[in-house]
């Protein structure tokens, strides 16, 4: 891939992330208009890709395209286990940001071991990209924890005891998410607040997120709600412990972003 607009040489492609209103990491924001923020790209509700690779020297760069259908196609077929050669147009490329937003354990062969390039080096002036930090809690590991028990919930899901949900129900950050999470089913949040993915027998898993807090569900099921405040601790809410959660899990997904 060729990366003229940015002092040329070619970028070796490691991965790619989708950054849309239904898909994108987490650890960059509560909703979308705010992780594109963090990058410095405009909220286009198409979307962009995030193309991780690096330079001929090794150095990590980031590279923001708008082709989002090419690299959606390219981490299909990886995730298939076929081949993909992702290359988008030099028309295509929005920005290039030194570093790489997320930890990879791969590396372009034949070329020096990743390095981020000097601070500045992409015209921004800012600091390199680097993954988030896994010795603090803040709302990236509040985030971060809530789409790893979405990966994990029948796990999570077997943990639920029949008095847990009942202890947390008193906890006034919990009835603060939960409260905040009603009113988005009153008034629509920032695109990218309320997202819903097929999650199979009929059920739809929801990540919600919001000013301290994240909520993970699935409908006509428990939810599991991390608060900032409360580091490294989740909180349950069980199917049976509030008659009023499948209606608000039913109400969130009618307003919630699903990938197309």
């Amino acid at each position: 891939m060729s990366d003229d607009d940015e002092g040329g040489g070619s970028l070796y492609v490691l991965t790619a992330v989708l950054l849309t209103p239904a898909q994108f990491p987490s650890f960059l924001g509560d909703d979308f208009p705010e992780a594109c923020a963090l990058l410095g790209v405009a909220p286009d509700r198409e979307g962009y890709g995030l193309v991780l690779g690096q330079d001929e020297e090794g150095a990590r760069w980031t590279v923001v395209v708008d082709d989002v259908s090419l690299v959606a196609a390219a981490i299909a077929s990886w995730d298939c286990g076929m081949e993909y050669d992702l290359s988008p147009d030099e028309r295509t490329i929005v920005v290039s940001l030194a570093g790489w937003p997320v930890e990879l354990s791969v590396a372009a062969p034949g070329i020096p071991e990743p390095h981020d390039p000097e601070q500045g080096a992409d015209g921004t002036g800012r600091v390199p990209l680097a993954p988030p930090s896994a010795e603090a809690w803040g709302p990236v590991q509040r985030r971060l924890g809530a789409d790893q028990i979405a990966r994990e919930w029948a796990d999570w899901r077997e943990r639920v005891a029949t008095d847990g949900g009942a202890a947390a129900a008193a906890h006034p950050g919990l009835a603060r998410a939960l409260e905040q999470a009603l009113d988005y089913t009153r008034t629509p949040p920032p695109a990218g607040r309320v997202r819903s993915s097929f999650a199979g027998e009929g059920a739809r898993t929801l990540r919600v997120d919001g000013p301290g807090w994240s909520l993970v569900a699935r409908t006509g099921d428990a939810a599991f709600v991390l608060l900032d405040e409360e580091p490294g601790e989740v909180l349950t809410v069980p199917r049976k412990g509030d008659p009023d959660l499948p209606e608000l899990l039913a109400a969130l997904d009618r307003v919630a972003v699903r990938p197309t």
